[in-house]
């Protein structure tokens, strides 16, 4: 391939969508949700041509990231199958705290690249926000239009409480959500319009 014809591809370029803040992170758009009885079907557990009951689910990806990241170098080929369901939240690459910097941010920058092509296929995507330190702060909310739902997984936080809910407020200040689609049970001192969806109902998958 040619330099000419890799910066005329949007897959090597990425910049097709509209982008915020410092490091020009691509914007997922608040968009109309109803928050009454949310349910989700793991990524793994999506099939081409499911069935009506699991079309009306949500889909997440609150799973290992081997399992998805075909989404982001690929986005067309899964685009089909994700598109029946109800909404998607966007990817959860992962960003731990002993991950350098750079792959925390690119973690984030593809979870909200992948929401934004979404969006411009016209399907509704609830943007996943996540965090390590209070360093990846400086853009792991950035990409997120202010009133939007997000949602939050709480597997594997049991034991970093206090980081956790130190991002959890920061968050809640900087992106201000109309509701918070919580996967996990969520801490007592957790506040906001918390939709908390149970782990073990999510993989209880009709077929």
């Amino acid at each position: 391939m040619t330099s000419k014809a890799m910066r005329d591809d949007p897959l090597f370029m990425r910049n097709t969508f509209s982008s915020v803040g410092k490091w020009g992170i691509p914007l997922v758009h608040k968009q109309e949700f109803l928050t009454n009885d949310i349910q989700l079907v793991a990524c793994s557990d999506t099939r081409a041509n499911d069935n009506e009951e699991n079309k009306k689910k949500g889909v997440h990806f609150f799973v290992d990231d081997y399992r998805f990241s075909g989404i982001y170098n690929h986005p067309d080929r899964s685009l089909e199958r994700y598109a029946q369901y109800a909404f998607l939240l966007t990817p959860d690459f992962s960003t731990y705290a002993d991950m350098d910097l750079w792959r925390q941010l690119e973690s984030v920058a593809k979870n909200r690249w992948v929401g934004a092509y979404w969006q411009n296929k016209g399907l509704t995507v609830i943007p996943t926000i996540s965090w390590s330190n209070s360093r990846s702060f400086e853009f792991c909310f950035d990409g997120v239009e202010p009133g939007a739902v997000v949602a939050v997984g709480m597997v594997g936080c049991k034991n970093s409480r206090i980081g956790f809910m130190r991002g959890y407020n920061e968050m809640l200040r900087r992106i201000q959500p109309e509701a918070i689609i919580v996967f996990g049970t969520p801490f007592p001192e957790m506040e906001g319009n918390i939709l908390s969806v149970d782990y073990l109902s999510s993989r209880k998958v009709v077929r």
